[in-house]
């Protein structure tokens, strides 16, 4: 009979604890892979938004979405649908970035749809991510090639 080894968290649910790249695609167990945030991290809205910009910088937007999944586990309830589909655009990023179009659009759609009732939280620029979201959507449909990194969307203006 063949053994069933699957990696498991202490609560008993299963966690990969394969190395995944930048795209958090897995790896080889033996292959060195990007570093993965800590789960369940309570921040601040703030600390949230430059940690996630961090991550979308560099290119990673699956660690990004992480951190919204994060926020709205941890948020007040009435923030649940913000962080939600802030973190559905960056797993749509992460997608696109990975070659799956319909899975990369649609994820993106969804968030700009999630996001729209929260005009400028936290100094978000909804607006902005909006029309980023929707612009990428249709680069993607159409079979653009996307880096993650270039594409990165800007959460918060810069600050001079």
């Amino acid at each position: 009979m063949k053994e069933n080894r699957r990696d498991r968290d202490e609560e008993g649910r299963a966690r990969s604890a394969r190395p995944r790249d930048g795209l958090g695609r897995p790896l080889a167990y033996e292959v060195p892979g990007v570093e993965r945030g800590p789960e369940g991290v309570v921040r601040t809205p703030g600390e949230t938004l430059r940690e996630a910009q961090r991550l979308l910088d560099a290119g990673m937007p699956f660690h990004a979405h992480e951190v919204f999944e994060d926020a709205w586990k941890s948020g007040p309830d009435v923030e649940r649908t913000l962080w939600k589909g802030m973190a559905q655009l960056a797993v749509g990023l992460t997608h696109a970035a990975r070659g799956n179009a319909t899975g990369g659009a649609r994820l993106l759609l969804r968030g700009a749809g999630a996001i729209a009732a929260y005009p400028n939280p936290y100094g978000v620029d909804v607006a902005g991510l909006i029309a980023w979201a929707r612009e990428l959507a249709a680069r993607v449909e159409r079979g653009e090639e996307v880096d993650a990194a270039r594409e990165a969307p800007r959460l918060v203006p810069l600050t001079h």
